[in-house]
C-alpha cells in the first residue's frame, strides 16, 4: 500500500484495528450460535459482548508483542482478547481452527471493498454518460492502427467506454457474491469439533454465505476469480487512459487532462502539458494486474491446507483494492474535467483530404456495375495520390477527374459519397443499445 495512491475509506478496511475487530466479530457471533447450542455457557457469551459493547481499543502494539513470542497472529489476538475479558475468554475458538477466522475476515474485507468499487464504478458511469450524451454527435475521426479510418463521434468513444464498464461492474457483482463465503468448519473442514450451524449463524451475522466445502480453508479458486475481475477492470481503466494519452499528443490534440491553475508540466520546459494522470492510470493499471497471477498461483495448495497463499494475500488483498479504488476515481476526476476540442476533431479529419470517405464511394462503384477489384484499383489509385501529398490533394477532385470513375458515377453521385451525416444515422440506435431508450 503507497499512501500516495491510498483513498481513506478503502485503506481503513485493510488496516490492524478493522482486521482485528472483524476477528472478534467472527469468534463473538460463533460463541453465541454455540452457547444456544449449549456447548459453552451463556454467560460467557455474554461476558464477552458485554467488554465489546464498551468499544474498547484495539491495542495493536500488544497483540504484535504477544506474537512476536507465539509467531501465531490469531493465538496472539486470541490471548489480549483474553487479558481483557478474564477467564470467560477460555470458550472463544472452541473447535475451531485459525484459517475459520482468517478465510471468514479476509471474505467480509473483499466484500466491503468490493461495495466501495462499486460505488467507483457508479460514478464513473455517471460521468461518462454525461460526457457521451453532450459529445453524442460531436464529428471526429475513428482510426484503425493508429490511422484515419473513417467517421465516428466523441459521444460514441465514450458510449463504447460506459459499456465496457458497465460490464465490468456486473462483473464484481458476480465476483463479490462468490468471494463472499464464510468457513467455520474446524480442522481439515470436517466439522469434527463444531456443528454446522455455528458455521450458519457467523455466515448470517457477517452477512456472508456458507461455503459448501472448505478442506479448512476457503478454496482459492475464488479469489482468484476476484482478482481476475480486479485485473480486467484495470486493463479497461488502461484503455481509456491510453486513448486520452493519444488524443493529447500534440499534433493531434483532440482532448487532453484539465490543466489547472499553477499547475507546471515540466521542470525543463515551460511550455508543456503532460498526460500525467493518465500516463499515472496506466501504471497504476499493471500495479492492479500484477496480483492475478500470485492469486491463480494461490489455488493449488497441498492437500486440505497450507499457507503459501498467505502472505501473498497479504500484500495483494489491500494493495489491489486500494490502487483500484485511488484509480477509477482518478479516472472519474479524467473524464469530468477532460477538455474536449471539436473544431480541432474536424480539422484533422479534414487534413486527409477526404480519404475517410473511400469506402462509400468504393461500394457505389461496385453497385454501379464494376467488380469489387476494379473498384478497389479506381479509388485506390486516386487515394494514394492524396496520401503521398499528405492531403494537399482532394480525393473528391481527382475522383471526378478520373474517366474511368466517371464513365459509372456522376460528379453529384461521387458528391453525395463524401456526406459526412451519412455516418452518424445510427448512432441513436447504439445509444439506445447502450443506456437504453
Amino acid at each position: 500500500m503507497v499512501p500516495r495512491y491510498s483513498r481513506p475509506d478503502m485503506a481503513a478496511i485493510w488496516s490492524p484495528e478493522s482486521r482485528f475487530r472483524i476477528w472478534f466479530e467472527i469468534e463473538a457471533h460463533a460463541l453465541d450460535a454455540m452457547a444456544e447450542l449449549g456447548v459453552v455457557p451463556r454467560e460467557a457469551a455474554a461476558k464477552v459482548w458485554e467488554w465489546w459493547r464498551t468499544e474498547p481499543a484495539i491495542d495493536v502494539e500488544r497483540i504484535d508483542a504477544i506474537e512476536a513470542v507465539t509467531k501465531h497472529d490469531v493465538i496472539a489476538f486470541l490471548t489480549w482478547v483474553a487479558e481483557q475479558v478474564g477467564p470467560e475468554a477460555r470458550f472463544l475458538h472452541q473447535g475451531m481452527t485459525s484459517s475459520d477466522v482468517l478465510d471468514t475476515a479476509l471474505a467480509v474485507q473483499l466484500a466491503r471493498a468490493s461495495d466501495i468499487l462499486l460505488t467507483d464504478l457508479d460514478q464513473l458511469l455517471a460521468v461518462l454518460k454525461r460526457r457521451a450524451f453532450e459529445h453524442k454527435l460531436t464529428p471526429t475521426i475513428g482510426r484503425s492502427h493508429g490511422i484515419h479510418a473513417e467517421p465516428v463521434t466523441f459521444g460514441l468513444k465514450l458510449a463504447e467506454a460506459y459499456a465496457e464498464f458497465a460490464r465490468a461492474r456486473t462483473r464484481l457483482e458476480r465476483a463479490r457474491e462468490e468471494i463472499a463465503t464464510c468457513a467455520i468448519s474446524g480442522a481439515v473442514g470436517t466439522f469434527a469439533n463444531i456443528d454446522p450451524r455455528v458455521e450458519a449463524h457467523v455466515a448470517e451475522m457477517m452477512s456472508l454465505s456458507v461455503e459448501p466445502v472448505s478442506t479448512q480453508v476457503i478454496p482459492r479458486d475464488r479469489h482468484a476469480m476476484f482478482f481476475a475481475t480486479l485485473g480486467v477492470i484495470a486493463s479497461s481503466i488502461e484503455r481509456l487512459a491510453t486513448e486520452v494519452r493519444h488524443l493529447q499528443r500534440t499534433e493531434v490534440l483532440e482532448a487532453e487532462e484539465y490543466f489547472s491553475p499553477g499547475q507546471k508540466g515540466s521542470s525543463a520546459m515551460p511550455h508543456k502539458r503532460n498526460p500525467v494522470l493518465t500516463e499515472n492510470l496506466t501504471g497504476l493499471a499493471r500495479m492492479v494486474r500484477s496480483a492475478t497471477i500470485p492469486a491463480m498461483e494461490n489455488v493449488a495448495l497441498w492437500h486440505e491446507r497450507d499457507i503459501s497463499h498467505s502472505s501473498v494475500e497479504r500484500y495483494i488483498g489491500p494493495d489491489a483494492t486500494i490502487t483500484l479504488d485511488f484509480a477509477l476515481a482518478r479516472l472519474t476526476g479524467v473524464i469530468d474535467k477532460l477538455l474536449v476540442y471539436p473544431e480541432r476533431m474536424q480539422r484533422n479529419m479534414d487534413r486527409m483530404g477526404g480519404l475517410i470517405h473511400s469506402q462509400r464511394v468504393l461500394l457505389a462503384l461496385t453497385q454501379a456495375g464494376a467488380s469489387r477489384e476494379d473498384s478497389y484499383r479506381l479509388v485506390q489509385r486516386n487515394a494514394m495520390k492524396v496520401w503521398e501529398s499528405d492531403g494537399a490533394l482532394s480525393l473528391l477532385d481527382l475522383l471526378k477527374g478520373d474517366e474511368e470513375v466517371t464513365a459509372l458515377l456522376s460528379p453529384s453521385e461521387i458528391e453525395d459519397k463524401f456526406d459526412l451525416g451519412y455516418h452518424y444515422k445510427h448512432v441513436d440506435t447504439i445509444f439506445d443499445r447502450v443506456f437504453g431508450g
